[in-house]
């Protein structure tokens, strides 16, 4: 076994139930590189919802919660209210964390909790067969769009700067070593962290959408498709070009939300202790 499958992996829940090609194997493999090289193993506290992403941190070794479609982000929070020492992070879809978790993505963002959510994007409900996402590209055919989805994508990123989000990256599986850099900054912000990462899905966005379901093919397609960029003022060009850019949106310090709660509670426990004001 690769010794950080070996190190980490909880062998008992093994083989992944992840289908041939998919990226959730290739995410497991990015995230547990920044870990391991962080230290940080017995500090994380992983949560997720329901779909094909939200089982990537089931297989790892540490304490987890699977919860709700769409209510990870909650119960992340809580987490992290309960012992803030932790690193917190979720594990979502476009689905699970764009459509029914939208809103919780938003008030997480715009609390500034420090909290990573990683938001894997396959363009598609995959897990339920292939219905159009929050995520899918306009035209795109799927079994609920079979002449051609009309509705325009939601971009996750945009969306998570929008709201207050202070660390925003966007990777892609076709580009593993980036993605496990990009885990390790956002492990270590200070402040609410959003990495979308672009994931290939040959079962489902593959023959539906792209045309083939070969998983060759399919990690090909990212990497013909996504641009790394260093400047974010330049996305607009790449996405002009029918392109997908990659790369840090924005990263920014902000006062986090649980310190300045922490830093609260302690003046109203001197109001009392002054017989002051409740």
């Amino acid at each position: 076994m690769n010794p950080l499958g070996e190190k980490y992996l909880r062998k008992d829940f093994l083989p992944f139930l992840f289908c041939p090609g998919c990226g959730d194997g290739m995410i497991v493999q990015a995230f547990l590189e920044a870990v391991d090289q962080l230290g940080i193993i017995d500090d994380l506290a992983l949560a997720a919802g329901i779909g094909c992403s939200a089982w990537i941190p089931v297989y790892i070794h540490a304490d987890v919660f699977k919860g709700l479609h769409g209510r990870a982000i909650p119960a992340a929070i809580g987490l992290k209210a309960t012992r803030p020492s932790r690193k917190v992070v979720v594990f979502t879809g476009d689905g699970d964390g764009l459509a029914i978790g939208g809103l919780h993505l938003l008030h997480a963002a715009r609390r500034n909790i420090e909290m990573t959510v990683v938001l894997v994007n396959n363009q598609i409900y995959a897990m339920t067969g292939g219905q159009v996402a929050p995520s899918t590209q306009v035209g795109s055919r799927t079994q609920t769009t079979p002449y051609g989805n009309l509705e325009k994508p939601l971009d996750g990123c945009k969306i998570a700067v929008a709201a207050g989000a202070t660390m925003v990256s966007r990777c892609s599986t076709a580009h593993l070593k980036t993605l496990s850099r990009t885990f390790k900054k956002a492990l270590t912000h200070k402040g609410f962290s959003f990495v979308e990462v672009l994931s290939q899905c040959p079962v489902q966005t593959g023959r539906y959408i792209l045309g083939s379901g070969a998983p060759q093919f399919n990690l090909q397609w990212l990497r013909d498709n996504c641009v790394p960029v260093d400047d974010p003022a330049k996305w607009g060009e790449i996405e002009a070009q029918g392109k997908i850019p990659l790369g840090d949106v924005l990263k920014i310090e902000k006062p986090e939300f649980m310190e300045e709660v922490k830093k609260m509670n302690q003046k109203v426990k001197e109001a009392w202790a002054k017989g002051g004001e409740r």
